[in-house]
């Protein structure tokens, strides 16, 4: 299969990659505001606005940030600074970056209410979405996989066999959303949990899945993203204690 993989119209080209990427932004935007009509929201229209644009200014400002520094000295030497910024993204820095900005916007605007629930299932469909677009770039994007004689391998475009993660992470994804519904049947989570443990378990996935992408090493084989992911567990911390102590009880507590 010749990647990138683009949608053919006549003389017109399109990039796939740029089409699923398109459609997880609406798609998952649409859900979002199907689940908020449906589900009480306990954050009013206003306060709800305004974390809204919190969260995507931190995802897209820290989603290019930490995708141009995951090759640092790429980014230091390009000849272009600002479009090799623009041009780099990464999934892990926008969900860490606009969960800062919400928390800073939730300060400023004095909300105190838990505000990542509803956005869980949405996030988790965009994403899926999302990664089959970085699926038909195959190794033209930098969301391919280290070689590998593994019977999942694949000839991603550069004639080697090579791990499809995008495909491991759109399994892992909707394994995480099976089970996070099976939680929720069993368990009444605590207004707030719902996201948090989405957070930690796709942070803990991606620490251990970029060990298997090329990237650039700091120490102990980290690179970047893997680094963020664990200031991000850092910070989720004294979560990650009371939902171990929980389930050994079977009870989520609050904070």
């Amino acid at each position: 299969m010749p990647y990138p993989i683009n949608l053919h119209l006549g003389s017109l080209t399109l990039s796939l990659h740029l089409i699923f990427e398109t459609l997880g932004y609406a798609i998952g935007f649409r859900y979002f505001l199907y689940l908020r009509k449906k589900q009480t929201d306990k954050i009013n229209d206003a306060n709800r606005v305004w974390i809204l644009i919190g969260a995507t200014f931190g995802a897209f400002f820290f989603s290019r940030l930490v995708g141009a520094l995951e090759n640092p000295l790429t980014f230091i030497h390009s000849n272009h600074i600002a479009l090799y910024l623009y041009a780099n993204k990464t999934i892990v820095g926008a969900l860490l970056g606009g969960l800062l900005m919400v928390e800073v916007t939730k300060k400023i605007i004095h909300e105190k209410t838990s505000s990542g629930d509803l956005f869980v299932y949405p996030l988790i469909l965009a994403m899926m979405i999302g990664r089959l677009g970085c699926f038909t770039s195959g190794v033209h994007e930098d969301t391919y996989g280290v070689q590998t004689n593994f019977f999942l391998g694949m000839n991603l475009g550069d004639g080697l066999r090579r791990h499809p993660v995008t495909l491991y992470e759109i399994a892992f994804l909707a394994i995480l959303c099976i089970v996070l519904k099976a939680i929720e049947k069993k368990v009444q989570l605590v207004n707030g949990y719902r996201y948090q443990f989405f957070m930690i378990a796709y942070l803990i996935f991606r620490i251990l899945l970029d060990f298997i992408k090329p990237h650039y090493t700091y120490f102990l084989g980290l690179g970047t993203i893997q680094l963020c992911c664990v200031l991000g567990l850092f910070y989720y911390s004294k979560t990650i204690y009371k939902i171990f102590c929980s389930f050994s009880t079977l009870t989520i507590h609050g904070k």
